[in-house]
């Protein structure tokens, strides 16, 4: 009604802001939009902050490299070593450093200005992320026990009376080969489609009651939802990090699953 009363009013929000026009190579697989350049952006400072924390490695390290460290030292002592022990967690560090911040680095982009849409706002990119983990923990458990002893770990607990298997292996099958890597992709996907669609809504209405609604009390009603946007703004940073952090511990638990055959 509002919308109707004022001329051209208010449009929240869509689906469709996740499918932008081409810019480049439309109709192919290799078709680039603004998502794809988010996506390189994120890429490009995360490969940046790497390479100025590791350029001019010293004993008594400079602030880049005190960053840089500190990030590593979090992944491996809060996640890998937490999750795998000592020893297995060194060895999976380095996988599970990419997943966190290329996730991170991908989620935080639906805040940052002039962006202002996550990498992994479109399935593309969390099911690359889901797939990594799959490979990994599969892989992880493979070298560890060998394939048929993994395989058989996996889908035949020990201790079941035999006639069980026929209904808990289809289970076990279902649960580490199919719902593992589907439920890293929708949850990671669904937190950030959800969290750009609040922060759309919040400053699309903003800028509606604003500058377009000419009643007092709609102008003020925006005052209402600036707030919302920075309050959602704050929440959507604490999302990408937690979604970041859940996803590296879901992974190293994974790992954890395969190459412990018991």
């Amino acid at each position: 009604m509002l919308a109707a009363e004022e001329g051209s009013g208010f449009h929240g929000p869509t689906l469709a802001d996740f499918f932008p026009p081409a810019v480049l190579f439309e109709g192919t697989i290799f078709e680039f939009n603004r998502i794809t350049l988010v996506r390189l952006i994120a890429t490009a400072m995360l490969v940046l902050f790497f390479w100025l924390a590791a350029r001019k490695v010293r004993l008594v390290p400079g602030r880049a490299q005190s960053m840089g460290e500190m990030a590593v030292d979090f992944v491996r002592k809060g996640i890998a070593e937490e999750s795998l022990g000592r020893e297995i967690g060194r060895k999976y560090t380095p996988v599970l450093v990419v997943i966190f911040f290329g996730v991170l680095f991908m989620n935080i982009t639906g805040i940052v200005p002039f962006l202002n849409i996550a990498g992994s706002s479109v399935v593309g990119l969390p099911l690359v992320f889901a797939l990594l983990s799959y490979v990994t923990f599969i892989v992880a458990g493979v070298r560890a026990q060998g394939g048929g002893h993994f395989l058989k770990s996996q889908l035949f607990p020990p201790g079941v009376p035999w006639p069980i298997y026929l209904i808990l292996t289809p289970i076990e099958f279902l649960s580490t080969f199919i719902i593992r890597p589907a439920t890293l992709t929708v949850r990671l996907l669904a937190n950030m489609l959800a969290g750009h669609l609040l922060l759309v809504l919040c400053f699309g209405a903003t800028n509606y009651l604003f500058f377009e609604a000419s009643s007092a009390g709609l102008t003020i009603a925006g005052l209402g939802t600036l707030a919302a946007g920075f309050a959602f703004t704050l929440f959507e940073i604490f999302v990408a990090v937690l979604q970041a952090y859940v996803f590296t511990v879901l992974t190293a638990v994974y790992i954890q699953l395969s190459v412990e055959s018991h």
